[in-house]
């Protein structure tokens, strides 16, 4: 069993752009995460730097980025929380884009006990 630690907001991001980009590509590299988030490499280089130190996440010579057990596991926490979230506010008639921006914000500050009661409520 993988004990979820908090980690802070923008660790959380990283972690769930990393699991989104190795859905879709073969390997995952510092380019692709400040691409997809329109960030400075230099600062996606520092997050990673903190992510390995913390052993969410490991870097190959090559540059291949990885999540560890824990940094997968937080980046599924995330990711499940983004969806129903999303899907959740676009039942009440929230916009696609506001849903998806405001899930993005509530995602990292709710409870594990409040998300829970949602997500029993609207399945």
């Amino acid at each position: 069993m993988v004990v979820i630690m908090h980690i802070n907001e923008s660790a959380e991001n990283y972690l769930e752009t990393i699991l989104l980009l190795s859905k879709t590509k073969p390997v995952v590299r510092s380019v692709d995460i400040a691409d997809e988030l329109g960030f400075k490499k230099s600062s996606v280089s520092v997050a990673m730097k903190n992510l390995r130190e913390k052993e969410h996440i490991t870097v190959t010579r090559e540059g291949f980025i990885y999540l560890t057990d824990t940094g997968k596991a937080i980046a599924e926490m995330i990711f499940e929380r983004h969806k129903l979230l999303t899907q959740w506010l676009d039942r009440l008639g929230v916009s696609p884009d506001t849903a998806s921006e405001d899930a993005c914000k509530i995602e990292h500050v709710i409870s594990q006990e409040s998300f829970e009661a949602i997500k029993k409520h609207i399945q």
